[in-house]
């Protein structure tokens, strides 16, 4: 048996093939038992800092990507312990075959690790976002969000760095000085991303919105959904998906409805010429007392003009800042009383005389 075992197939021992394929084997089994060890201690570090984590959500989100980069680690480890045979070690588009398989390994390592992190990001934001659905405001939950992201490009951006670096075996520091000279080219070219990207740290530290406010930009009104590295989600009255470029938010003229103190109704009424002041006056005294429900913090209701065709009745009121269906069915209430009043008083509406003439006609 110590003979088959010392006997060196393709430059090594059988024994050593054994233990090798053995511990990768073993890790790859029990790759599941291993990761849940492990994700109990980083959640018993994680749970002296946050107390109230949650260890389901933990370990839902770690333990799969925690499992496979330990796997590729110890195999990669354990395949290192292999003299790579000669004969097999032919050219392949001026590369060996083993500098293809260690760039392989390094690739798979690098992006599992990478993803890693990326989950331990997510789960990392899952606690702030609870903390933050704690407090009133939104603006801790958008900036989670936004980091969030954040975080994410920067890692994947060091794990290409490595790729290059360890997979490829490129002088990353070279590569970086060689694109500077292109730099001013890119920089002109993704210039209208960078100002999106610096318009949205502009909107995280200066708070024009946050998400879940009613806001108007240009044509398009509807509440905030999400705000991200490069643009704005909105989600319209018509219930359509709008995408406004982060620029265009800081930039434009921008109005917060949810900002707002009051909701403001107006009234139109135009008389017919031949209406008596007396039936007038009498109006605009019922018209002030519907406008006098307890809905209105202010209501304004005047005589204000007499022109070739039509006396006319202003008014404006103010409601809370109700939501948009609460208002329309007070505005609708208001428009029916006053027509109702109308019609008490005998009164008509400025053109009867015309329609009432083009009948008899």
């Amino acid at each position: 048996m110590n003979d088959f075992l010392n006997q060196e197939w393709l430059s090594n021992k059988v024994g050593t093939y054994f233990i090798v394929a053995g511990v990768i084997l073993l890790v790859w089994v029990l790759k599941k038992l291993i990761s849940r060890s492990f994700a109990g201690m980083l959640y018993a570090l994680v749970h002296k800092v946050w107390k109230d984590v949650d260890k389901r959500s933990f370990t839902s989100l770690v333990i799969k990507p925690l499992g496979f980069f330990l796997a590729i680690l110890v195999s990669v480890v354990a395949l290192y312990r292999l003299n790579f045979p000669v004969e097999l070690n032919e050219e392949v588009y001026k590369y060996t075959v083993k500098q293809i398989i260690q760039s392989l390994g390094s690739l798979v390592l690098i992006v599992s690790f990478t993803n890693l992190l990326i989950r331990i990001i997510d789960f990392v934001a899952l606690i702030l976002e609870k903390k933050a659905d704690l407090t009133p405001d939104q603006a801790d939950n958008q900036l989670i969000i936004f980091f969030k992201d954040f975080f994410k490009v920067i890692f994947v951006i060091v794990g290409i760095m490595l790729v290059l670096r360890y997979a490829f075996g490129l002088n990353v520091g070279g590569l970086l000085t060689g694109l500077s000279i292109v730099g001013a080219a890119i920089a002109l070219a993704l210039r209208e991303s960078l100002e999106n990207l610096i318009a949205s740290f502009i909107i995280f530290f200066d708070k024009p919105f946050t998400t879940g406010d009613l806001v108007k930009v240009h044509n398009v009104t509807g509440s905030v959904e999400r705000i991200g590295l490069r643009s704005t989600r909105i989600r319209t009255d018509q219930k359509t998906f709008v995408t406004v470029p982060n620029k265009q938010m800081v930039d434009s003229i921008l109005d917060n409805l949810s900002q707002r103190t009051l909701r403001r109704g107006d009234l139109r009424l135009e008389l017919d010429m031949e209406t008596s002041s007396d039936k007038v006056e009498s109006a605009l005294s019922e018209i002030k007392k519907i406008l006098g429900r307890k809905e209105i913090t202010e209501a304004n209701v005047y005589f204000a003009e007499i022109s070739a065709n039509a006396i006319v009745i202003t008014g404006d009121y103010y409601t809370a800042p109700v939501t948009i269906k609460e208002f329309n069915e007070i505005k609708q209430d208001i428009n029916l009383r006053s027509l109702t009043l109308l019609e008490e008083l005998h009164i008509q509406m400025a053109g009867n005389n015309f329609l009432r003439v083009r009948k008899d006609q």
